[in-house]
């Protein structure tokens, strides 16, 4: 009972796990969109901020520069030299935005905008009431020594690694609260399906014993009709059962691999669901050569009485199973209702019903595809709604 119940907690920490980590994706994905746009923010407030420091400076040398334009302009054709200056450069446009002359590495100018950084350059436009030499925009441009920029980066940096482990942790607060309840739940559940399992083995064990028993030779036929639906309802109880006591009790249990007569177990199994098929009007056929297979016989008998299991169960009334069993492979194919070929990769998942008006609980098929996988075995489906669906399973023999 303890390994049992340390298979369980394994299980349900997987699936804890698994969406523990679905929602830390979704919710990291969010955290980092957050402080990336907190961070844009920043470094345009940022940006503001230290032009704003420009726009100090650089008026100044508008001033400064305006002033020795005013003496260039009144002493000009005498004196020619553009003034210059060590602290900056500057170029000067006429009222069409047409250059007249400038010292300027950055040639593009955006005369919309009074303060402007690009290309490591800032750019000050200032206009000139009184066009001296023609001029009237004066333009300003300083190399942008980028400390600024060194340390906003450096405060995205620490900051936002302090906010994202702080939203992390507070992340893996809000999963583990929000994902208590369903721990417990399935927990609960647990205890029911292995409590329920343990209550059904032994009336279900003594019903089947007892019909075997039974001597129907003498019955009348409405009894022995009477007893024949009881057969059936036990032996659909009993397939139930099995799935169930294999994911509870006996999926950890170690392997007891043997070379298997796959036809002889077959041909056991088809006995066995003969009566259930009989109760619908389905009939089999068989096409079974000699084949072998190396692995756990309760582990195979779980997939040939699922796949039997369900090409009766969503069969048509007067409906047919073919059985095909080759040397490495085995077919089932039945008539019945079939799914669409969309809905054929989730038919596998645990719980999933494509029709609620047969009964089960959707883990048939879950059992098949964790043994065929961890046999190394493949399993491929076709099918199509209203003309039935084809199981085929192939392995290599050692």
């Amino acid at each position: 009972m303890s390994a049992s119940k340390n298979r369980a907690t394994n299980s349900l920490l997987r699936s804890e796990k698994k969406s523990l980590y679905r929602f830390l994706a979704l919710y990291v994905a969010m955290v980092i969109f957050g402080i990336t746009l907190l961070s844009a923010f920043y470094y345009e407030s940022q940006k503001k901020l230290a032009l704003s420091n420009y726009r100090v400076m650089m008026a100044q040398y508008a001033y400064i520069q305006t002033k020795r334009l005013k003496v260039l302009h009144h002493f000009f054709p005498d004196r020619r030299e553009y003034p210059r200056d060590p602290r900056f450069t500057s170029a000067i446009y006429d009222i069409e935005f047409h250059k007249i002359f400038s010292l300027n590495r950055v040639e593009s100018i955006r005369f919309d905008e009074e303060i402007y950084l690009t290309n490591g350059y800032v750019h000050f436009i200032k206009g000139l009431d009184t066009y001296y030499l023609g001029t009237r925009y004066l333009v300003i441009e300083v190399q942008d020594d980028a400390k600024w920029e060194v340390a906003i980066w450096k405060d995205i940096a620490l900051y936002g690694t302090i906010a994202f482990v702080l939203f992390l942790l507070f992340g893996l607060y809000l999963a583990k609260l929000f994902l208590k309840p369903m721990r417990d739940s399935i927990m609960l559940l647990d205890r029911f399906i292995k409590d329920t399992t343990h209550e059904l083995n032994t009336p279900l064990s003594a019903i089947l014993a007892n019909i075997e028993m039974m001597d129907t030779d003498v019955m009348v036929e409405k009894n022995r009709k009477k007893l024949e639906r009881i057969n059936i309802a036990a032996k659909t109880v009993s397939t139930l059962y099995k799935d169930l006591t294999f994911l509870t009790l006996e999926q950890e249990k170690k392997n007891e691999d043997e070379h298997l007569d796959v036809k002889e177990i077959v041909l056991d199994r088809v006995e066995y669901f003969d009566i259930l098929a009989r109760s619908k009007q389905v009939t089999f056929s068989l096409a079974l050569d000699d084949a072998t297979l190396y692995m756990d016989r309760r582990k195979f008998t779980r997939i040939i009485d699922n796949l039997i299991s369900n090409a009766i169960k969503y069969n048509k009334r007067k409906g047919a199973i073919k059985i095909t069993l080759e040397p490495n492979r085995l077919i089932i194919e039945d008539s019945g209702i079939g799914i669409d070929e969309e809905k054929i990769p989730l038919m596998f998942d645990r719980y999933l019903r494509f029709n609620s008006s047969e009964g089960g609980f959707g883990i048939g098929l879950s059992i098949v595809k964790k043994i065929v996988d961890e046999y190394g075995i493949s399993i491929d489906v076709t099918s199509q709604k209203e003309v039935g669906t084809k199981m085929e399973i192939r392995w290599e023999n050692d």
